[in-house]
C-alpha cells in the first residue's frame, strides 16, 4: 500500500492504494465521485471516461500509479460551478435516454473537441467509436457534439 497525490477537478487528494488499483475504483469508492460509471471493466465501452491531462482516458483500465501527479477531470468537475457547453449541448439535443453512458460520452466529446478532431458527422462518429450507448441515442449525441464544437470555434 502506498500514498498517491492525485489532482482531481482542481483539488489535490491523498489516497492510499496499490499501484495496480484502477482509477475508477479510487474515484468511485474512495472519493465518492460516482459520475464515471463501471461498464465493462476492460476499457471497451467508455462509460468510465475521464480526462487525464486533458485527454480522454478509460479510468477502469488506468492504474493509480500511472496518474499520480497528473491532472484528472471527472464529469463532476467539468464545468466548475456552471454547466459545461458540451453538457448543455447534450441537454439541448436530448442526447441521452437512460443516461448511463452520458458522463463518458460527454468527457470523450470534450477531448475530441479540444483536440480539434470534430469536422463533420463522420469525424464525431469515428471519434466516439469506442463509447457505447446501449439505448442507441447516437443520432442526438452526434448532433450535440457537432453543436458544441461549433460553439467552441
Amino acid at each position: 500500500m502506498a500514498t498517491y497525490a492525485l489532482r482531481i477537478n482542481g483539488r489535490t487528494h491523498q489516497v492510499e492504494g496499490e499501484p495496480d488499483d484502477s482509477l475508477l475504483s479510487v474515484l468511485r469508492y474512495e472519493l465518492d465521485l460516482t459520475g464515471s460509471k463501471f461498464g465493462c471493466g476492460e476499457g471497451a465501452c467508455g462509460a468510465c471516461t475521464v480526462l487525464v491531462d486533458d485527454l480522454a482516458a478509460r479510468s477502469c483500465v488506468t492504474r493509480l500509479a500511472a496518474v499520480a501527479g497528473k491532472s484528472i477531470t471527472t464529469i463532476e468537475g467539468l464545468g466548475g460551478d456552471r454547466v459545461h457547453p458540451v453538457q448543455q449541448a447534450f441537454l439541448d439535443a436530448e442526447a441521452f435516454q437512460c443516461g448511463y453512458c452520458t458522463p463518458g460520452m460527454v468527457m470523450a466529446a470534450v477531448s475530441l473537441i479540444e483536440e480539434g478532431r470534430v469536422t463533420d458527422e463522420r469525424s464525431v462518429r469515428e471519434g466516439l467509436e469506442g463509447n457505447l450507448c446501449r439505448c442507441t441515442g447516437y443520432h442526438n449525441i452526434v448532433k450535440a457534439v457537432q453543436a458544441a464544437a461549433g460553439g467552441a470555434k
